[in-house]
């Protein structure tokens, strides 16, 4: 069974590196983020062309996040929004239950400014993650949370910034000590694993980055993990988002 999340910063403009994602890895599950269409322009037919059903909650050019499911499996009982979030207006959560795991793919606020109300809700929104938790198997995302100083290219100049400070990071280290694993992490205990590089001239290939997509597994589930790895072969081309997929290798088939 395999497992992807990737923050595609619009889905209109990367829909082909979406569809190529699919051909070439075929994923099992795939989690979406910032997608950034409005519920009719969502691409349903053309993701059901490439073998993927879909649910998503959407809300127009900011935001939203899509859940995908191939080999025929029902995505069944899809719910958009997270309990007790802020915002639900901003479409930052969607999960539903594959092959027996309910997955929620997430879209954590920024933040902004430490100490900002900005702030404040991205710090609830993570509270109301970890309420949710144990209803869940698999959390799948953009946390915008560097777990540790190793998930940050220079951690001195994030000093004082969001991402990095302890608020965040005790957020997911509760999800963790509430029975979740970061996968990535475990399996790759010295790799900083970056999944999203600034825009910037060379931010990308001078290896600057930050690893804040995060796969979080239950986990008796994560035991079964055989691989993950970040695809960054899908950062470069032409009109590449500022994220790269994340694709986790499960052994054995779904629901088994």
């Amino acid at each position: 069974m395999r497992l992807a999340t990737w923050n595609v910063n619009s889905l209109s403009a990367r829909l082909p590196s979406v569809l190529e994602l699919l051909a070439e890895h075929a994923p099992d599950i795939v989690c979406l983020q910032e997608t950034k269409v409005t519920e009719a322009a969502f691409p349903e037919a053309e993701l059901r062309e490439a073998g993927y059903a879909s649910v998503h909650h959407s809300a127009g050019r900011w935001a939203g996040v899509a859940l995908l499911a191939r080999r025929n499996w029902p995505i069944e009982l899809p719910q958009g929004g997270l309990p007790g979030e802020a915002a639900a207006a901003e479409a930052r959560w969607m999960e539903a239950t594959v092959a027996g795991l309910r997955v929620a793919s997430v879209y954590v606020p920024n933040g902004r400014m430490v100490g900002s109300p900005t702030f404040e809700q991205k710090l609830a929104f993570l509270d109301a993650i970890l309420a949710r938790a144990p209803g869940l198997d698999v959390i799948l995302g953009d946390f915008n949370v560097a777990p540790a100083d190793l998930d940050v290219y220079d951690p001195a100049a994030f000093t004082g910034s969001t991402h990095v400070t302890e608020a965040e990071r005790s957020r997911v280290a509760a999800l963790v000590a509430a029975g979740f694993v970061d996968v990535f992490r475990r399996l790759h205990p010295e790799e900083s694993g970056y999944t999203w590089w600034d825009y910037r001239a060379g931010h990308f290939h001078r290896r600057m980055g930050l690893r804040i997509d995060l796969a979080l597994l239950r986990a008796p589930l994560a035991e079964g993990v055989a691989a993950c790895a970040v695809l960054r072969a899908f950062r470069k081309g032409p009109k590449p988002s500022d994220h790269a997929p994340l694709i986790v290798e499960l052994e054995g088939e779904a629901g088994s």
